[in-house]
């Protein structure tokens, strides 16, 4: 596949999801439509649309990546999975219903009724953040591809590709947002489950292998190990620390994040949310166990083929983030290759437009007030608005230009090492909320709780080894990260009275 049958295929693919949009938007691209596509959408569009927004192109590049990378992952990620569907269960059962119930639009909006004004302008602030930093290096990752495989060809320098990228997300989602977005992931999900179903075909045919066959060469590979029970202390992968970081990354960075949530208040009611949550559950790990069937799939080809794993071009040392698209762009036949690049593109701007929209509400919802009564009737909303998502591209783009020049890491370990520290201080914020009801808080102490127990978080995994007997954190140290941040508002929590009943 040449640069310029890639570049194509792009324009065809951008050119449709931009036509899409047009026409959605072309009778409401009110804020209403933008924040929470008139309360209307059907929860099995929704639903299908979630697994795009979820996986992203991490899951699809660099979790079979990592299958068989130097460190002996394997499929140690599906315990992680695990933890993720148990707490999609928690946020489908115990935070939906509040949000719904407290008819949000802004999940933040909760902590300004709860526990006061700082500590509502400090939840949204994390999640600016948080979600920022996360969809740019989501983006990054599939940039770097782009630029790799596509625009280093014509000369064209990464920062150009990546404000590309930007411009294209922006084009089709600035006027009508969620309403929009619900039914272009349902295209692009649909182009991701089946890419990643049709490459897994498409590699058995080339190693001349049945589905019964691959099933147990995977199996019998030195790729296929998923539990790891040993050396609880000094293991990262030992399942219980995958179990929990899982379960608890997922509920800080899907039910406690605006951008998920969004998508699911955009249900009439809790019971088509739930269902909903439910039905994409399942899917969901479904489908992370077929990505981690490809990496197996992909190491055993590369083997049999002579490939090697592509070094990354400034520090040299091997990428398995780029063993994938280097396998379907330059070992397989065109049509594999053009599965592989839809599904890739589906994977990465699914999750990027939907951050993109979630992070242009926090803020205009959030800090410019926009759903209150005396702004709601704005005639200058709609351009306010407008004018807050392209400049969260910008940003956005700076922190894909920043991330660029730093980083050596697998993308996939990188963002949910960032999240552990990130969405740590929102999952103490909302234990404090939901579980001590009869206490309040000293409001204009939170934010500095929120900037304080990140660090303590960073000091204690620096230190673990020697402060608590070689022990070594993985994602679970979000749980370390809420816990400090609940003790610390407990601190400064006084008795309520007259506490708000949920």
């Amino acid at each position: 596949m040449t640069p310029t049958v890639i570049l194509t295929i792009l324009i065809i693919y951008f050119g449709v999801l931009i036509g899409i949009s047009h026409f959605v938007s072309r009778k409401d691209s009110s804020n209403a439509a933008f924040f929470s596509a008139n309360k209307n959408a059907k929860w099995y569009l929704v639903a299908f649309g979630m697994i795009g927004t979820a996986l992203s192109g991490v899951t699809f590049i660099s979790v079979p990546g990592e299958v068989g990378s130097p460190g002996g992952e394997q499929f140690k990620y599906f315990q992680f999975v695990l933890g993720n569907a148990v707490g999609f269960i928690v946020t489908a059962t115990v935070l939906l219903p509040l949000y719904y119930r407290l008819s949000l639009v802004s999940i933040y909006e909760y902590f300004e009724k709860r526990l006061g004004f700082y500590s509502y302008k400090t939840a949204a602030a994390i999640f600016l953040v948080s979600r920022t930093i996360g969809s740019a290096f989501r983006l990054y990752l599939v940039v770097i591809v782009f630029q790799r495989f596509v625009f280093d060809a014509f000369g064209i320098p990464f920062a150009v590709t990546g404000l590309i990228s930007l411009a294209l997300i922006y084009a089709y989602t600035y006027k009508s947002g969620l309403k929009a977005i619900i039914i272009t992931d349902t295209l692009q999900t649909f182009f991701l489950v089946s890419s990643v179903i049709l490459t897994i075909v498409f590699i058995c045919h080339s190693l001349d292998l049945n589905a019964i066959e691959a099933f147990e060469t995977v199996k019998n590979s030195s790729y296929s190990k998923i539990f790891f029970w040993e050396d609880f202390v000094g293991n990262r992968f030992h399942f219980i620390k995958q179990f929990l970081g899982g379960m608890f990354v997922t509920i800080a960075m899907t039910g406690l994040d605006q951008d998920l949530m969004q998508k699911n208040l955009s249900c009439s009611n809790i019971k088509d949310a739930q269902k909903n949550m439910f039905t994409f559950t399942g899917i969901f790990v479904l489908i992370n166990i077929f990505f981690l069937g490809v990496g197996a799939l992909l190491y055993i080809y590369a083997d049999a083929n002579g490939v090697e794993v592509p070094l990354d071009f400034v520090t040299g040392k091997p990428r398995t983030d780029l063993l994938f698209p280097e396998i379907a762009f330059h070992h397989l036949a065109l049509f594999p290759a053009v599965v592989f690049l839809l599904g890739l593109i589906a994977a990465t701007f699914a999750t990027t437009d939907s951050a993109l929209t979630a992070l242009t509400t926090s803020f205009c919802i959030d800090f410019l007030g926009m759903d209150k009564p005396e702004n709601a009737n704005n005639p200058k909303n709609v351009t306010t608005r407008k004018m807050i998502h392209l400049i969260f591209c910008f940003v956005m783009f700076g922190v894909i230009v920043v991330f660029n020049a730093i980083n050596d890491a697998s993308v996939v370990s990188m963002i949910f090492k960032i999240a552990s520290y990130t969405y740590g201080p929102l999952l103490g914020l909302f234990t404090f909320g939901m579980f001590f009801k009869n206490r309040k808080v000293h409001d204009k102490w939170v934010p500095f709780i929120c900037i304080s127990s990140p660090f303590i978080t960073l000091y204690l995994s620096n230190h673990s080894v020697t402060l608590f007997n070689g022990y070594v954190f993985d994602n679970e140290l979000i749980i370390i990260n809420g816990f400090i941040t609940l003790v610390l508002l407990l601190v400064i929590s006084f008795k309520n009275k007259k506490h708000l009943s949920e």
